[in-house]
């Protein structure tokens, strides 16, 4: 028995054979829950280039984000299939050494509140995070070094096909649901929600005037701290949010939270006018007024008649700064009357740059991308 090689022996071989499928589960969990939602995987990221300085790369966060979570999925799918263990193990390996070291630092010295490693489906603090890569990396490691002998890329006809299947397939949902929505919506404002209920029960727990909004300063880099109140965060191109929190040095973050569902303009707040309308309300949800498509714009103005052939109420939300009234025409339609509200809660609310969510009597009863429309 001693003569026989470590890796070789049965009971080597069963613990290698529990790890590889405990980390193969865990990594097809945690891609498929954001690989559904790949906005929010690029939030994550994106609060991650913010603290480490490296905006640069802000343009290509989205094709990262989709990236990044079908390699995992992929990576899962092939270690519980047995394809090309030592290669997928290698890789896997290596993406853990970097991503505990990560979570560490995002821990203690930049921190990052939220790292997204399972979407929006559960929510670990820093530390949590760091834990559960530490108590994953010795399990990879373990299945890394028990097939290390093998060849890396020698690829049978079954394994190469079975590989381009996951990879299609993974790459093929975060695709999907960036240019449509999420298959399953696991966010505060999905469809069936009521929001002023929501907000009444968020009220139970917390006041307003116990949200803190953190946001950082996108020329200077500073932090500020506002009140839901305070127009000033309403501007996109001049604060990036950073966290919410409850205020009373309460250190755990509000996340998601209903309560900073805020719409204004330059008037003051509409949120319970609007939330309060009978019927069909139509909310056009638009990033950027000057960078909506042609098609896209033909696409609203139908929204438009809609609402004019139902006398139904229709507003455009938008993260841009609004200093007085305005209006906005969508390829020739009906001017819509434009109100505020913060960039991260439309894209809580809308995962897209434009497209539409419609309340009845309040309640979410559609959200659609531009292109569905």
């Amino acid at each position: 028995m001693s003569n026989i090689p470590i890796r070789n022996r049965r009971s080597f071989r069963l613990l290698t054979h529990f790890c590889r499928v405990v980390v193969a589960l865990t990594f097809i969990f945690s891609g498929a829950v954001k690989s559904i939602d790949p906005w929010g995987t690029a939030l994550s990221v994106s609060n991650y280039l913010v603290s480490y300085g490296i905006e640069w790369f802000k343009p290509l966060v989205m094709i990262f984000s989709i990236w990044l979570c079908g390699a995992e999925l992929m990576m899962g799918c092939m270690l519980l299939f047995k394809v090309r263990i030592r290669m997928c193990s290698t890789f896997a390996f290596a993406s853990m050494i970097f991503f505990t070291v990560l979570t560490f630092l995002s821990a203690t010295f930049i921190p990052v509140e939220d790292c997204g490693c399972f979407g929006e489906f559960i929510k670990l603090t820093p530390w949590q995070t760091f834990l559960k890569n530490v108590v994953l990396l010795p399990m990879i490691a373990i299945v890394w070094w028990r097939y290390r002998p093998d060849r890396m890329f020698a690829f049978s006809r079954l394994e190469f096909a079975m590989a381009v299947c996951f990879f299609l397939f993974s790459m093929g949902v975060g695709t999907y649901s960036y240019y449509h929505l999420p298959l399953v919506d696991l966010l505060p404002y999905k469809e069936g929600t009521n929001i002023a209920q929501a907000m009444e029960q968020a009220r139970e727990r917390e006041t307003i005037d116990d949200v803190v909004l953190v946001y950082r300063n996108r020329r200077t880099g500073k932090l500020k701290e506002f009140s839901l109140e305070d127009k000033a965060w309403h501007n996109e191109k001049r604060w990036e949010w950073v966290e919410t929190r409850v205020s009373d040095d309460v250190v755990d973050t509000v996340e998601p939270m209903i309560l900073e569902f805020y719409i204004a303009d330059e008037q003051g707040e509409v949120t319970d006018s609007l939330l309060n309308i009978k019927g069909n309300l139509y909310m056009l949800c638009v990033t950027d007024r000057d960078k909506v498509s042609k098609r896209c714009e033909q696409r609203l103005r139908t929204v438009v008649e809609r609402a004019a052939e139902e006398q139904a109420a229709i507003i455009c939300l938008t993260p841009e700064p609004i200093t007085r009234p305005t209006y906005h025409s969508f390829a020739g339609s009906e001017n819509v009357r434009c109100y505020n509200i913060d960039s991260k809660t439309m894209k809580t609310m809308l995962r897209a740059n434009t497209g539409i969510v419609v309340l009845t009597d309040g309640i979410i009863t559609r959200k659609s991308n531009c292109r569905d429309i």
